[in-house]
C-alpha cells in the first residue's frame, strides 16, 4: 500500500460474533468502508457477510488470498488471541494499517516482534483496549497524573466461565489462557496506563478450571513498577455479576473509578483530608474503537493504544501465569528496549 483511499478501505480478518460487532463500527463511520472479510468458518462468513452487506465474492476462507487480491488500506484483526501474531504480521507485510483486538499476542516473543515492526514502519498499529479512549478513564488518568501513583487496587468480575467454557475463549491453544487473558487483560492494561511506569515484576496465584492449569477462572496478581508503585489486582470469571473498580493512591489522595455492567462508571476523588468528591462526567470525549483507529489513520497521529501498550500487557500476563504455576514466585518482566 502506497496511498490511503477515502473512505478508508478496511477488511475484517475474523468474522465471528465479536468480529461482527467491531465491523459494525466500520459501517457506522462515513470515513471508512468494509470491503471484504476472511474467516475459516463458512458459517461465520455467511452470517457476517449477510449481516454486514459484504458480497459473497468478497468473503474469503484464505486470509492471504484476500490480502493479495483486494485493494485495501487497513485491516481489523478479531480472530482468537493465539492467531493475532500471524494475522497482524500478514497485514504488516503488505504495508496496511492494523487494528488488532486485545490481547496483542499470547507470547512475549510475538509481542516483541510486532512491537519492533510497528515502531519502524509508517502505517498505524492499534490494539483494542478501549478504555484509553473512553471519557471516564481519560478523566481519571488526567487526575492521577497530577501526582505520582503509589498504590493501585483493582478488580473485575463476571460470569465468564459459565458463558464461555465451551467456546474458543476457554481453549488455551486459541485463547492463551482463561479469564485473565480475556477480560482480565483489560484490567491489566488500565492499571499499566494509569501507573504510566514500566512494570518490573509480577507474582500471581490462580484457581484453574483444568488439571493442566491452563484455564484460569480466578487470579490474584501483584505488579511492581519501575517508579516504586505497586498494584494488586483481582480477576474473577466465576462470579454472578459484572463489577469493576480501579483505585489509585498518590501522595495527595486517591482517584477511584467504579462501575457495574460494561458501561456505567463513576469517578470519585479523595483528598488528603479524606474528603470525597464525585465529579460530573459525560461521554462527550469518548470514542469507539474504530472511530479512534480511523482518527489516527486520517490525522497521521499516534493511536490511543499503541503496540507498546500491547507488549507490556502481554509481558505482565505471561509473567503472571509463570508465577502461578511456580508457587507464586515473583517473575521479572523485561523492558521493551
Amino acid at each position: 500500500m502506497t496511498t490511503t483511499a477515502t473512505p478508508l478501505r478496511i477488511a475484517s480478518i475474523g468474522a465471528g460474533g465479536w468480529g461482527t460487532v467491531v465491523a459494525r463500527q466500520i459501517l457506522a463511520d462515513d470515513r471508512a468502508t468494509l470491503v471484504a472479510l476472511a474467516d475459516v468458518s463458512a458459517d461465520s462468513r455467511s452470517r457476517a457477510g449477510a449481516a454486514l452487506g459484504v458480497p459473497a465474492e468478497m468473503r474469503f476462507e484464505d486470509t492471504e488470498r484476500m490480502l493479495d487480491t483486494v485493494d485495501l488500506d487497513a485491516v481489523v484483526v478479531t480472530t482468537p488471541h493465539a492467531l493475532h501474531h500471524e494475522h497482524v504480521s500478514l497485514a504488516m507485510d503488505r504495508g496496511l494499517h492494523v487494528y488488532c483486538e486485545k490481547p496483542f499476542t499470547t507470547s512475549v516473543a510475538d509481542a516483541r516482534d510486532l512491537l519492533d515492526r510497528a515502531e519502524t514502519r509508517g502505517p498505524v498499529t492499534m490494539v483494542g483496549f478501549q478504555r484509553h479512549h473512553e471519557q471516564p478513564y481519560l478523566a481519571a488518568r488526567e487526575r492521577i497524573h497530577e501526582a505520582t501513583p503509589r498504590l493501585v487496587t483493582a478488580e473485575i468480575t463476571q460470569d465468564w466461565y459459565e458463558n464461555f467454557h465451551d467456546t474458543w475463549r476457554a481453549n488455551p491453544d486459541l485463547s492463551g489462557g482463561g479469564q485473565l487473558y480475556d477480560t482480565g487483560s483489560h484490567l491489566v492494561d488500565i492499571v499499566l496506563w494509569f501507573t504510566d511506569s514500566p512494570p518490573t515484576s509480577a507474582s500471581a496465584e490462580m484457581v484453574f478450571a483444568d488439571d493442566a492449569e491452563r484455564v484460569d477462572v480466578h487470579a490474584l496478581l501483584t505488579i511492581r513498577f519501575e517508579n516504586g508503585a505497586v498494584a494488586n489486582l483481582t480477576v474473577s470469571g466465576d462470579t454472578a455479576a459484572v463489577r469493576e473498580h480501579v483505585h489509585v493512591w498518590t501522595d495527595d489522595g486517591a482517584t477511584y473509578i467504579d462501575g457495574r455492567g460494561w458501561h456505567e462508571r463513576t469517578l470519585h476523588e479523595v483528598d488528603a483530608e479524606n474528603t470525597t468528591t464525585t465529579p460530573m462526567l459525560d461521554d462527550e470525549g469518548s470514542r469507539g474503537k474504530i472511530e479512534a483507529f480511523v482518527d489516527a489513520v486520517a490525522d497521521g497521529t499516534e493511536p490511543p493504544v499503541t503496540a507498546r501498550h500491547g507488549y507490556y500487557v502481554t509481558a505482565v500476563l505471561e509473567a503472571a501465569y509463570e508465577s502461578a504455576r511456580d508457587g507464586g514466585r515473583r517473575v521479572r518482566i523485561d523492558g521493551d528496549d
